[in-house]
C-alpha cells in the first residue's frame, strides 16, 4: 500500500518515502513530510553540491554541511545557490 504525505517541498499530497532515508530526528521529519519526488530533487541538489564544492561524504565537516543544506532545502529557505553552476540545456 502506498503511503501518502503532505509534502513540504511540493506543497501537495504525494507518494511518501518507503523507508527512512536519513538517520536521527531529521530523518524522521523527512520520512513524515517529504515525498519520493521531493527526495529525488534533493538527491540532484546534493549531487550538485558534492561536485561543485568537491565535498567528500567521508569527511565529517562535509557531511555536516550537507545535512544543514538538506534541512534548508526541505524545511528552511530552500536550496543554496551555487554561483558557478550552469545546468546542461
Amino acid at each position: 500500500m502506498t503511503r501518502i504525505v503532505n509534502c513540504v517541498l511540493l506543497k501537495r499530497e504525494a507518494e511518501g518515502l518507503e523507508r527512512l532515508t536519513y538517520p536521527g530526528d531529521l530523518g524522521k521529519r523527512i520520512y513524515e513530510n517529504v515525498s519520493k519526488d521531493a527526495w529525488q530533487k534533493w538527491l540532484r541538489q546534493q549531487t550538485i553540491l558534492l561536485n561543485e564544492y568537491r565535498l567528500s561524504p567521508i569527511n565529517p565537516r562535509d557531511r555536516k554541511f550537507l545535512e544543514e543544506e538538506m534541512e534548508k532545502f526541505f524545511f528552511g529557505e530552500g536550496a543554496s545557490r551555487v554561483d558557478n553552476f550552469k545546468p546542461v540545456e
